[in-house]
């Protein structure tokens, strides 16, 4: 039998529950893992594959890793002859790739789809006009590769306290990650000397008729290994200023942002950033968008995008960003500048400050 002609999907597929260990309950879904546009193997191939099984009607990803897609099959039976012969096995049309399958119970929602144009995840904007939120702020090639090298070595000369997933560095004020904030009388010191061409630099956003004070006294400086992110959430609004600076060094990401529709931030999404919270595909009370943030890009968020938007790094290897694959690289080191509040804040956005609840 050869492989199908790829037909249109009578459903969008909205969310794949992970199957549950031990799960036999026949379907005519196939939840497939190592397999999918991140490692390099196409929706289209993916579906000619499981064709030589029956008629499949739509590949879905399984999820926003790349990694993991539901094939669908017309009947249960071909989806259990696909099971049968695939299962833990090495495939030699998909790379040689040993899959990982398990029947899925898919939940629709009307929506017209081809099946040679799967859905995109999200659209990863690339420039921060693009996201239309008021404040954000994104610079390409703040620093030069010689100053990124520059300031790495720096760091890496200097002691590093280590976090459930990620090592930090503190200058000026430590941020207390138990509470949220940091204390205005312990101070660290003065920004270390080999981040004053970076500070120098910041007067470009002057440009942008930003109006709050650039004169800052607070570093973080977070190192991500491979696959580790950052919880969604917003700077506690009583500990910093308002505006908040964040160099990406050494490796790439996504940033994703969110406004929740209830602004029900304590509950829902101002957990520490180590703390674990709901995942995105169990709870749609939000707008998200996404950004790219390329090594030595300098974001800045003001205004709205710093008091009113949860901002978010998904915990992923693997970045789709648009119709590319993105590695994220051995390590991400990024700089985060900040200037410590000594009063409380009188934002306009109370429902997400902690000095006006």
């Amino acid at each position: 039998m050869g492989p199908p002609t790829p037909a249109p999907a009578p459903a969008r597929a909205r969310r794949f529950g992970r199957p549950r260990e031990g799960q036999s309950q026949s379907s005519p879904n196939l939840y497939v893992a190592n397999c999918g546009p991140a490692v390099g193997l196409s929706y289209e191939t993916i579906a000619s594959v499981f064709g030589a099984f029956g008629e499949v009607k739509a590949v879905n990803p399984a999820d926003e890793s790349g990694v993991r897609v539901v094939v669908s099959f017309a009947e249960e039976g071909c989806a259990r002859t696909a099971l049968a012969t695939l299962q833990g096995r090495p495939c030699p049309q998909l790379g040689g790739r040993c899959l990982h399958i398990r029947y899925s119970q898919l939940q629709l929602q009307p929506q017209p789809l081809s099946l040679g144009h799967p859905p995109p995840l999200s659209v990863v904007a690339l420039m921060a006009s693009e996201l239309n939120i008021s404040g954000l702020y994104l610079l390409h090639d703040f620093v030069s590769v010689e100053q990124e090298q520059a300031l790495i070595t720096a760091v890496d000369q200097r002691p590093w306290n280590n976090l459930s997933k990620r090592r930090v560095q503190h200058y000026g004020y430590e941020f207390c990650y138990a509470t949220r904030n940091v204390n205005p009388k312990q101070k660290l010191g003065e920004l270390p000397s080999f981040v004053l061409p970076v500070l120098n630099k910041l007067s470009m956003f002057a440009k942008l008729d930003i109006t709050a004070d650039i004169d800052l006294d607070q570093l973080t400086v977070n190192e991500y290994p491979p696959g580790v992110g950052l919880s969604p959430h917003i700077d506690t609004h009583s500990a910093f200023e308002g505006l908040i600076f964040s160099l990406s060094l050494a490796g790439p990401c996504i940033m994703e942002f969110r406004r929740y529709a209830d602004g029900d931030w304590s509950a829902k999404a101002s957990l520490g950033s180590d703390m674990k919270i709901e995942s995105p595909e169990h709870n749609s009370n939000f707008i998200r968008k996404s950004i790219h943030l390329p090594p030595r890009s300098m974001l800045l968020l003001s205004g709205e995008a710093r008091y009113g938007w949860h901002h978010y790094i998904p915990h992923h290897k693997i970045d789709v960003v648009n119709d590319t694959v993105i590695r994220r690289g051995t390590r991400r080191v990024s700089f985060t500048f900040r200037k410590v509040r000594t009063a409380p804040c009188k934002c306009d956005f109370p429902q997400y400050c902690d000095s006006q609840r």
